[in-house]
Order: structure tokens, then sequence, then C-alpha cells
């Protein structure tokens, strides 16, 4: 595991922060080297206003998708909004969620991208390289690259390329709804990070690692957190 660094990123300029990226970029690894996977997680952040983070992370028994644990942090962001930055707001809040945990995840799915990232360190790298853990980046909109349509049947994908390089697929994940964005987050390939996310599918769109972190991360989390009371988590 890296040194924690959070503590000092809002003395970060976003050219410092942009140079960082490029630095770490260069660590991730594109490959697969995983445990035998039993557990996914899944890993979303909300803001409760403009100067605070709610990192939610619900993990899950890969055979049955069934929750096993989950915990939330609030903290106060390290960095203002600035595109292609993201990371630099959420992973201090995702380290403090992920430290609360009882059950610590062989994998984690997050809700934006991996590599599929202008410096190729979206916050599922970013949080990767920070854990040692292996991550995907599960974006539900583009955030660079191109790619042609993407036929309309679950299961269906076409590369994501930037300037010549393959850095996601374009997944269908249910025929007739729009597709996601998956890239490699730290320690896992492309295809197995396909592998890993229709493995996490239901009847949704999104797979069931972003459902549950996305709904107890949002305002909607009440609801969601309702149906998580018997597990140990540290809400």
């Amino acid at each position: 595991m890296l040194t924690n660094p959070t503590d000092s990123w809002s003395q970060l300029s976003p050219r410092q922060a942009i140079d960082l990226q490029r630095q770490l970029a260069s660590q991730v690894i594109q490959r697969d080297d995983l445990p035998e996977i039993k557990t996914v997680a899944g890993v979303d952040v909300g803001f409760e206003n403009r100067d605070t983070a709610r990192a939610a992370v619900v993990v899950l028994r890969l055979a049955d998708l069934e929750p096993l644990d989950y915990a939330i942090a609030r903290l106060p962001v390290a960095m203002p909004y600035i595109p292609g930055l993201l990371s630099f707001r959420e992973c201090p809040a995702i380290l403090d969620a992920l430290s609360r945990l009882t059950i610590r995840p062989d994998l984690l799915l997050c809700d934006g991208q991996g590599i599929a990232h202008p410096r190729r360190l979206g916050v599922a790298s970013h949080t990767g390289l920070l854990t040692g853990l292996p991550a995907i980046g599960v974006g539900k909109s583009r955030l660079t690259g191109e790619h042609d349509a993407v036929p309309d049947r679950k299961g269906a994908w076409v590369p994501l390329e930037d300037r010549g390089e393959v850095i996601g697929a374009v997944l269908r994940t249910r025929a007739g709804v729009k597709p996601l964005y998956i890239s490699p987050g730290h320690r896992i390939s492309l295809a197995t990070s396909i592998e890993y996310v229709m493995a996490c599918l239901t009847r949704y769109r999104l797979p069931e690692t972003t459902r549950w972190a996305d709904g107890v991360a949002s305002a909607r989390g009440q609801r969601w957190l309702e149906r998580l009371k018997n597990l140990p988590g540290a809400g």
C-alpha cells in the first residue's frame, strides 16, 4: 500500500495535481494480477454540498451478489471541482470508507473511469494505486476517447480508443439502454474487467456493485441503508 498522501492534496495547484497524475499513471498495472475473487465492492462518491464528499463502499459476495458489508465516510473535499481531477476530491473519502470495512474486498468496481482518462489516471486507477487493490472503472458517460456504435444486445462491446490506444470498452449491459464505459483501473486487464462487470449484472443497466454504492452515497441513501441494517457496516 502506498503512503497516504491525501492530507497534503489541499496544497496542490491544478498543475501540480496534473503532474502527479502523469507520474502515477506509469505505475498502473494493466494486466491480470488478481487474487481469487470472492468479494466485489462497489465504490461511489456523492457530494452533500460543495465542500463535503460522501463516499460509500458496499461489499457483495460475487457468487450471488448479496451484500456482506458496507461503510460510509464524509470528508471535506481537498480540491475544487476541476474536470479531469475528480479523484483528488473523491479518493480521501473513499480511503476513509474502505478503512471502516470489516471485510476487505478482493476487487473494486468504482463509479468513474480507470485508464479511460486523458492522463490515464481516473478515480479507479488512483484508488487502486493508493490501496493496492485490483480496481475497475465503471463510467456512466465518456470522459475521453472515441468509439463506434455498440450493437444493441447485452454483452456487446466496442473498443474505446484515444490517440491510437485502446483505453477501455463501451459495453452494452442491457438491450435498449445506454452503454457503460469500462476500463481497467489497476491490476486487471480490459478483457477481465468486462468479465467481472458482466458477472455483477442482473436485469439493470448498472452492475449491482454500482447500484448499491450509488444508492448509499446519494440522497436516496436512507432507503438503501434500511436494506443493509443487519450488516456490520459503519454507516
